[in-house]
């Protein structure tokens, strides 16, 4: 049998407040920018020097270039699941189907459970998470008694090809 692709999601942040923030930050500060570095007036009441506003301009700039670059891929294959959250993995985590005791589609609260999104360590009894936004995702508990949950936004079509190869195991 060869290893072929079951299933393949590709995710982003697409949370609108996350944006409207980091946006409004970037606005405020190039109003600044424009305001004392290119205009001569100083930027509020205690204004920092030009240098540390172009240093924290750009540093908010790269942090948006940053968000804008997150995402979450998985791929269910035959020979098990694979995982890469980019930027903090640069290939992909392959976890194999023998060292699984449950995987399974389950409903979540990212803020309650794992205290938000992205690469994420849960409260005690929950283990880790990689999510970017929705509240389903891919329950995997390891053999080792480890646990994975992986969000997706498409729990129907993975749980179909889960069953598919017969590894939607409750």
């Amino acid at each position: 049998m060869d290893n072929e692709v079951l299933f393949s999601e590709r995710q982003r942040f697409k949370q609108w407040w996350l944006w409207l923030i980091l946006f409004g930050i970037n606005g405020l500060f190039i109003l600044g920018v424009c305001k004392q570095v290119i205009g001569g007036q100083q930027f509020g009441n205690k204004p920092m020097s030009n240098t540390g506003l172009l240093i924290v301009t750009g540093l908010t700039f790269l942090l948006t270039l940053l968000f804008l670059n997150f995402r979450l891929k998985t791929q269910i294959k035959t020979d098990g699941i694979y995982v890469r959250f980019f930027p903090f993995h640069l290939s992909f985590k392959h976890y194999v189907w023998n060292k699984l005791n449950k995987s399974y589609i389950r409903s979540y609260s990212a803020i309650t459970e794992y205290g938000g999104w992205g690469l994420r360590t849960g409260l005690p009894g929950k283990g880790a998470a990689f999510n970017v936004s929705g509240n389903k995702g891919l329950q995997l508990e390891f053999d080792n008694n480890k646990k994975l949950l992986i969000g997706t936004n498409r729990p129907v079509e993975l749980e179909e090809a889960l069953i598919k190869i017969g590894r939607l195991k409750q």
